[in-house]
C-alpha cells in the first residue's frame, strides 16, 4: 500500500546555495521562539548576579550557559541552510530540539545560584542528540556522507563527555573541563567540513543571524520599558529613570543600525570566513544579551536596590556595547568600509568605556553611538553601488 504523499520522507539532499528568494521558514521562526525564553532567563540571572555584586561568578555562569544556547542554535541554523527538507520527521526532530531548549532554560537559575549544571546539560544533550539524528539522515546524500557521519560521531562522543563532566568537582577543575569540551564542540565543524564542505545559502544564513540579533536587542527594549515602569512607582527617581529609558532606546536603535549596515552575506564567502562569522557571533550575541542585563542593573542602582556602585554599574552597560560594536566591525564592517568608517567604529566602541566617568548613566555612550550611526549614514558600504547596477 502506498502512503499518502504527506506521510513520505523527503530524501535529505543539500539545498541549492544559489536558490532565489530563500528566506527563513516558519519552522525556523518557531524554533527561535524558545530561544527567547532561554536568553531572557539567562539575562535575568546575570542581572541578579551583577546587582548583588557577584560579578565574577555571574559572568562566568552567563558565558557558560550562553555557550549552550548559542551553539545549539547555530548548529541547527547552519544545518537547516544546507539540508532543510521540511518533512514530518525533520519537523519532529526540530520540535525535540525545542524541548531541549526549554529544559535548558529551566536549569539556568540553579546553574547561577548553586553552580548545578545538571538540568542545563540534560537539555543541551537532548538538543544535540536530535541534531545527531538529522546528520544521520543527511548522510544518505553521497557527496556529503563523510562530513555528515563525522558530525554525527563527533557530536555523540562529546555528549558522553558532557555527562562525565557533571561528575567533576566544582571550581577550577569544572571550569577547565568546560573549556576543553567547548573547544571540542566548536572543533567538530572544522574537522567535518574537511571531509566535504556542506553548502550554505549566504543570504539565508545571514538573515537567520540577523533575526536572532533582533531577538536579543528586543531584550534591551524590554529593559527600557522596565525603566518607565519603575519610574511610575518611584517618583524620587523619575527623571533619571526616564532618561535611562530614552537613552537605552537610542543605544539599542544604534546597535541595530550598526549591525545591519554592512552586507553580511559577503562575510561568508569561504569556509574560513564562515567559521569566523559564526564563531564571532558568540561574543556579539552574548554582549547583546548582557546589555539588557546591564540596563536592569542601572535601574537597580537608581532605585537603590543594588550592591554595585555607580562606576561598576556603568561598566555592566558599556562593556557589552563595546564588545558588540567591535564584534560587528570585525566580522562584517571592516572589509566593506572605507578608512573613515574603519576608524570611527572601533574608536567609538572604545570611547563608550569612558562613560562611567559621566554623572548621568550611558549619556556619553548614546552620543558616541549616534555619532557612529551618523558616519554610517554618510558613508556607504564599499561596492554597494556596483551591486545595485549589477542587479
Amino acid at each position: 500500500m502506498n502512503l499518502p504523499t504527506s506521510y513520505r520522507l523527503v530524501p535529505m539532499r543539500p539545498r541549492d546555495p544559489q536558490e532565489p528568494h530563500r528566506a527563513a521558514s516558519p519552522l525556523e521562526l518557531f524554533f527561535d521562539l524558545v530561544f527567547v525564553v532561554a536568553v531572557s532567563i539567562a539575562a535575568v540571572q546575570l542581572h541578579h548576579a551583577l546587582t548583588e555584586n557577584h560579578i565574577a561568578d555571574g559572568i562566568v555562569s552567563y558565558l557558560m550557559v550562553f555557550f549552550g544556547i548559542w551553539w545549539a542554535w547555530m548548529n541547527f541554523t547552519w544545518f537547516a541552510t544546507s539540508f532543510d527538507t521540511d518533512d514530518w520527521l525533520y519537523r519532529v526532530l526540530t520540535v525535540v530540539q525545542m524541548a531541549g531548549v526549554l529544559v535548558l532554560a529551566a536549569g539556568i537559575e540553579p546553574a547561577f545560584t548553586d553552580k548545578d549544571y545538571t538540568v542545563v546539560v540534560v537539555g543541551y544533550i537532548v538538543m544535540r542528540i536530535a541534531m545527531v539524528a538529522q546528520w544521520v539522515r543527511a548522510s544518505r546524500s553521497p557527496e556529503h556522507r563523510a562530513a555528515a557521519l563525522t558530525y554525527a560521531a563527533g557530536i555523540t562522543t562529546i555528549q558522553v563527555l558532557w555527562l562525565l563532566w557533571l561528575l567533576l568537582p566544582g571550581g577550577p577543575v569544572q571550569y577547565i573541563g568546560f573549556f576543553v569540551l567547548a573547544v571540542a564542540e566548536i572543533a567538530i565543524p572544522v574537522v567535518a567540513e574537511r571531509n566535504g564542505t556542506t553548502p550554505w545559502h549566504p543570504h539565508h544564513i545571514t538573515e537567520r543571524y540577523g533575526l536572532f540579533t533582533l531577538i536579543l536587542l528586543g531584550e534591551s527594549l524590554l529593559a527600557s520599558s522596565n525603566a518607565i515602569i519603575e519610574a511610575l512607582h518611584d517618583e524620587t527617581a523619575l527623571a533619571p529613570l526616564i532618561s535611562i529609558s530614552v537613552l537605552t532606546l537610542v543605544v539599542t536603535a544604534s546597535m541595530w543600525w550598526i549591525y545591519f549596515w554592512p552586507p553580511h552575506h559577503r562575510a561568508i564567502a569561504s569556509l574560513g570566513s564562515s567559521l569566523r562569522y559564526g564563531y564571532m557571533h558568540y561574543f556579539i550575541f552574548a554582549a547583546a544579551g548582557a546589555f539588557s542585563a546591564g540596563i536592569e542593573v542601572e535601574i537597580d542602582v537608581l532605585t537603590h536596590h543594588s550592591e554595585l556602585g555607580d562606576i561598576a554599574a556603568s561598566f555592566t552597560v558599556t562593556v557589552p556595547i563595546a564588545v558588540f560594536v567591535l564584534g560587528v566591525w570585525f566580522i562584517a564592517i571592516k572589509d566593506n568600509a572605507d578608512r573613515v568608517v574603519n576608524t570611527v567604529v572601533p574608536v567609538g566602541a572604545l570611547l563608550v568605556l569612558l562613560d562611567p566617568i559621566i554623572p548621568i548613566p550611558i549619556t556619553l555612550t548614546a552620543a558616541v553611538m549616534v555619532l557612529i550611526v551618523a558616519v554610517l549614514v554618510v558613508r556607504r558600504p564599499l561596492g554597494t553601488e556596483h551591486e545595485k547596477l549589477a542587479a
